[in-house]
């Protein structure tokens, strides 16, 4: 592991001296193109030995085995002259129609080359050679690496862009738990956490060469960001998908919802939506007049219910502002619990998504098809002796395993009837829901309030009030008003 971790530091230091590479961001993107060509390489010498009739989409002069696995190749200005004028410029272009031309056209569609110096380059190129994807050792080991590379990335990212810890993505996924033969959708999969979860969640069930060719098509993601679309295709990869083709890069929300058709709807969604962005003018208009926002995690939910079939199931990690928010958002929880189950709410504590946001966050699980009848909270708390999390300290999916054990089975209404009630959980019946303006922000009852709470629900809280109190007075205002105006009229 360290040999392989020193490789990829050494891999970010020569691209440090280049002046052409003065970001994180630039630099992630440089070798994201490089280790998917390389990646890309070795799986196809796997695929040639195994299938006969196996063809590239790639020129042969522009597979990395022929431009740059030679240690002692192309190098310098030539091969700058080479990268920037031949190579990219005809993946970008690349025709054909098949699934695996339009795999490698759209990854290259936005890939850029930064460096402006040609032997750096090729220093980054034989370093990139030290890694034998073909061997599971090196594939296995990377795939740790890879995802410090992400890390890395959402540091270097703006707000809303950040990584989703491991742990949650993979209870969400085992709670949700995908089977073979379903229709799995991310529609917000950035670079593919929640999608290599599913894969590694259903090859447990595989027992056939007919289950793994299941695997390979069962699932589709979207991702609107160049990077991270590319970032996704290589993650595929590195778990044996084949063909990563049916991640598509494109804004999941720029399509009119009731475009949408049946044969599109799917049986599971497992997603993080971004949070805490807005989405462009316009975009908001695809959507009913009644959901109109352009906040981005409040579109993804209406897409949600929109995508899902009768009895299909759905995570998603949402900010508390979704649950306590007014107008909009009313709106769309009402929807939500009027056409879905929402059975489970579990309640993050701060600092999850620690260092990216702090932004508080909650993990819904829900039902198409049967209007809620009550709500079940679980408020997840930190392990013994911690006050928060951090990079070197995130929250691990062995803490999951008390919200594993009380989750129980659900009855043919769809109800957890035989969960009971604990110090960290409790349930809400619809109908209290409701009164309360279908507010999901709640406390939990069965603590003791030790303190006056945090400043991410306090604001909002005192900015409600603050409304209120600014409402009442132009009302007073506007009473005294009238009132003095009547007085006048009756003493002349």
């Amino acid at each position: 592991m360290s040999n392989l971790s020193n490789l990829v530091k050494s891999i970010q230091d020569l691209m440090r001296k280049d002046a052409g590479t003065y970001g994180d961001a630039q630099r992630i993107e440089q070798m994201a193109w490089m280790l998917f060509l390389k990646i890309f390489d070795d799986r196809e010498t796997e695929l040639e030995l195994i299938r006969d009739d196996y063809r590239t989409p790639i020129p042969e002069p522009l597979r990395w085995r022929n431009w740059a696995a030679d240690d002692e190749g192309i190098t310098g200005d030539a091969l700058l002259d080479f990268v920037n004028n031949t190579l990219l410029p005809q993946l970008q272009t690349l025709s054909g129609g098949n699934r695996m031309h339009t795999l490698v056209r759209t990854t290259f569609e936005d890939a850029n080359n930064y460096m402006k110096n040609g032997t750096l380059m090729r220093q980054v190129v034989n370093k990139i050679n030290g890694i034998d994807f073909n061997s599971s050792k090196d594939r296995h080991l990377f795939g740790d690496i890879y995802e410090k590379i992400l890390k890395d990335l959402q540091s270097a990212g703006n707000a809303g862009e950040f990584y989703t810890p491991r742990a949650v993505t993979q209870f969400i996924v085992d709670q949700v738990n995908p089977r073979l033969g379903e229709s799995i959708l991310d529609p917000a999969c950035g670079t593919g956490g929640f999608l290599t979860c599913v894969i590694e969640h259903l090859r447990k069930q595989a027992k056939t060469e007919a289950d793994e060719g299941t695997i390979q098509e069962c699932f589709t993601g979207i991702e609107k960001k160049a990077l991270p679309h590319v970032l996704c295709m290589t993650n595929l990869l590195l778990h044996g998908i084949d063909v990563p083709s049916n991640v598509r890069h494109d804004n999941t929300l720029a399509r009119p919802l009731r475009d949408w058709g049946p044969k599109e709807r799917v049986d599971v969604i497992v997603t993080n939506p971004p949070f805490g962005g807005m989405e462009e003018d316009g975009i908001e208009a695809n959507f009913p007049a009644e959901f109109r926002t352009r906040e981005t995690a409040d579109l993804f939910l209406v897409l949600l219910m929109k995508l899902l079939k009768p009895g299909g199931r759905a995570g998603v990690v949402l900010p508390d502002g979704t649950l306590f928010g007014e107008g909009v958002k009313t709106r769309i929880k009402e929807a939500l619990l009027t056409d879905c189950n929402l059975h489970t709410i579990v309640r993050l504590p701060n600092g999850v998504f620690n260092p990216y946001t702090g932004i508080r966050t909650n993990l819904l699980f829900l039902s198409k098809g049967t209007p809620t009848k009550e709500v079940w909270y679980y408020e997840h708390p930190y392990p013994p002796g911690a006050k928060s999390y951090n990079k070197t300290k995130p929250i691990r999916i062995e803490e999951f395993e008390p919200e594993k054990k009380w989750w129980g089975k659900p009855d043919k209404q769809g109800r957890y009837s035989k969960r009971e009630e604990a110090e960290q959980a409790w349930h809400v019946p619809a109908e209290e829901i409701q009164k309360n303006g279908y507010n999901l922000d709640l406390k939990n009852p069965n603590r003791s309030d030790d303190g006056p709470g945090d400043i991410d629900h306090l604001l909002p809280e005192y900015e409600k009030l603050l409304r209120q109190l600014a409402a009442t007075k132009a009302r007073l205002k506007a009473d005294l008003q009238a009132a003095l105006t009547g007085s006048a009229g009756g003493n002349a």
